[in-house]
């Protein structure tokens, strides 16, 4: 069978835990991770920018014969995925298809809340869109969302700060802020895919009753149910197990910091969008 890879895209080096938890769900198939690093973070971007630069990747993994491509950005998820996927897609080719990583979250994430109040720790794009509390909603009607932006949290990852002594202050300083809107949430959704890496500083300032949440296992299982319910997709998505790695940034930069993310050396290559 040709090379027609999944494509996972992200702003920078997060995706990688996503795609991480996908591999270990479904080995068999072949993957291609974009890493838009020459033009991250897309966080503090403004809506238009986001979709502009998240529809020009996904075309890009189109290019390469991706039939399916997982946005495994919380903030293109939340402001570029729907504008791609009703108004781009029918237009690009309507056999594609493009997932998020928000709505195979919001779908499950009632299950975990005892208390009908559950909390978001994501960027200030991703806090800003609502994207998460909309999703919810539509899921979960009678559950209470909170929100914490942690604008902090992916500078400390990308600096490699992350197990610091000084990332304690960042890390507390969030917890405290989510958990201050309620005394009942006992639910907590890391919605960003930096933020696993800060999950023992997490759980230092988190009583042991509070639930933490992180992206990648759920958007593993999703996405395998996914392929199992539409095959029409699924056999379109060749099994030779590779793996390729592409950023738009140094390569060097990007094999240094992505081993963090990945757990592995990675071999990157460049390309200019």
């Amino acid at each position: 069978m040709s090379s027609a890879p999944i494509g996972i895209f992200d702003s920078g080096f997060g995706g990688l835990t996503v795609m991480k938890d996908i591999v270990d769900e479904l080995p068999q198939y072949d993957y291609l991770y974009l890493g838009d690093n020459a033009r991250s973070p897309y966080g503090t971007r403004s809506f238009e920018t986001i979709y502009h630069y998240t529809l020009e990747c996904v075309k890009y993994l189109f290019d390469q014969n991706c039939h399916l491509v997982i946005l495994a950005c919380n903030t293109a998820s939340s402001k570029a995925l729907r504008t791609i996927q009703q108004k781009d897609l029918p237009n690009i080719d309507p056999e594609r298809r493009v997932l998020g990583v928000i709505r195979p979250t919001a779908e499950v994430i009632g299950n975990y809340s005892k208390t009908g109040h559950v909390g978001i720790l994501g960027t200030s794009g991703t806090v800003n869109s609502r994207s998460y509390v909309m999703e919810i909603k539509k899921q979960f009607p009678g559950l209470t969302v909170h929100q914490e932006s942690c604008p902090m949290w992916v500078p400390l990852v990308e600096n490699q700060e992350y197990d610091s002594e000084g990332a304690d202050y960042f890390v507390k300083q969030h917890i405290d802020g989510i958990l201050s809107h309620s005394k009942k949430i006992d639910t907590l959704l890391l919605a960003c895919t930096h933020y696993p890496l800060l999950i023992e500083k997490i759980k230092k300032f988190v009583q042991d009753d509070i639930t933490i949440l992180s992206q990648g296992e759920i958007v593993a299982k999703s996405l395998a149910d996914y392929l199992n319910r539409h095959p029409e997709i699924e056999r379109k998505c060749s099994q030779n197990r590779t793996r390729r790695f592409i950023t738009t940034d140094s390569t060097e930069d990007f094999d240094a910091h992505a081993n963090v993310f990945w757990g592995d050396k990675i071999n990157s290559e460049f390309i200019h969008l």
